[in-house]
């Protein structure tokens, strides 16, 4: 015969079996998001907490923002940058050609050609 402490089989993401006895809900309210297609967003936030600046649209993926006149528009992609393109935005010109002529008078020595 079974306890009165048994475990009992509840299925996976079930809430609680009572959840008025357990816990009080938390106060919530929806604030309202406006993507450039159009789409109304309301996701609910808990009360007390301040709502982003800007919510992604679950249907299109645009950011939507709080003014529906002015929603903000697409973002902006930045087109795929090299190592080299992210090397000659730290270093000038002169500095890399100090940089090269260093590592080739490195290379020159380790290999007895100097």
């Amino acid at each position: 015969m079974a306890s009165g402490n048994a475990i009992r089989g509840v299925r996976v993401g079930s809430g609680p079996i009572r959840p008025d006895e357990r816990c009080d809900p938390v106060p919530v309210r929806a604030v309202a998001y406006w993507c450039a297609n159009g789409h109304r967003i309301e996701p609910l936030f808990a009360a007390d907490a301040t709502a982003p600046a800007t919510w992604e649209c679950p249907r299109c993926g645009l950011p939507a923002g709080r003014d529906e006149q002015h929603p903000p528009g697409k973002p902006r992609s930045e087109p795929y940058k090299s190592h080299l393109a992210y090397v000659k935005e730290r270093r000038s010109e002169a500095e890399g050609a100090a940089i090269l002529a260093e590592a080739l008078r490195q290379l020159r020595q380790r290999r007895g050609e100097e």
